[in-house]
């Protein structure tokens, strides 16, 4: 059974891509700071007969984001398509944050993602073979003052995604985002919707590899 690790699994987009790569029969792996709200939605997979689990982890620490990739494959012997979803959303403009918010904010938004993608390459590229799938956000094309750290980090999140494509194609990696550029609601139609375009992503033959959809097209 191939597994599916979502990083920042919150109910909306994260719970989404989970129940469609689940329906697939992956194996999910849960994964967040506050582990109650996270096992409610690994529960809700369980309720429709899927395979579920949950882990803890703050993807704002570069260790706790490492030993998680670490746990989950040596447990489930790979980790086939990872999704990193997490993000810190803070309506704050650059002068009125203080610094420590800052860097807060970017370890969440962006440095997770460098890290989780550096860590699961490892063994894809032992096996030529993985998915590295990354929400983005329509921040990056057009950034957005009041909420400056979440710009910069979506921003980041697709330079990591178009940065790396060719080099991790030829080691038989996909990475890819979906850059989201409308609000999403738990249970939405443009949650389902979003899930799609990770799974189509997941899905294209390696001579029909994109690096990026952007939502709504």
């Amino acid at each position: 059974m191939k597994t599916f690790l979502s990083i920042g699994s919150g109910p909306g987009m994260g719970y989404a891509t989970a129940a469609r790569f689940a329906r697939e029969g992956f194996q999910i792996v849960l994964s967040a700071r506050n582990p109650t709200n996270t096992r409610e939605l690994a529960d809700r997979l369980k309720a429709k007969g899927y395979r579920a689990e949950v882990r803890t982890v703050n993807s704002a620490d570069p260790d706790s984001v490492a030993a998680l990739i670490a746990e989950v494959e040596k447990q489930f012997g790979s980790i086939d398509v990872l999704h990193y979803n997490a993000a810190s959303i803070r309506k704050a403009t650059l002068s009125e944050q203080p610094r420590a918010t800052i860097v807060q904010d970017l370890a969440v938004n962006v440095g997770g993602a460098l890290v989780a993608t550096q860590a699961v390459t490892q063994q894809m590229s032992e096996r030529r073979s993985g998915t590295i799938l990354l929400t983005g956000g329509g921040l990056s094309l057009a950034p957005n003052s009041e909420f400056i750290s979440l710009s910069i980090g979506k921003a980041g999140i697709r330079a990591l995604t178009l940065g790396t494509f060719e080099s991790l194609k030829r080691k038989g990696i996909h990475v890819a985002t979906v850059t989201v550029s409308t609000a999403v609601a738990p249970d939405s139609e443009a949650a389902e919707a979003v899930a799609e375009c990770f799974w189509h992503l997941h899905s294209q033959p390696i001579d029909k590899w994109t690096a990026e959809v952007v939502y709504p097209g």
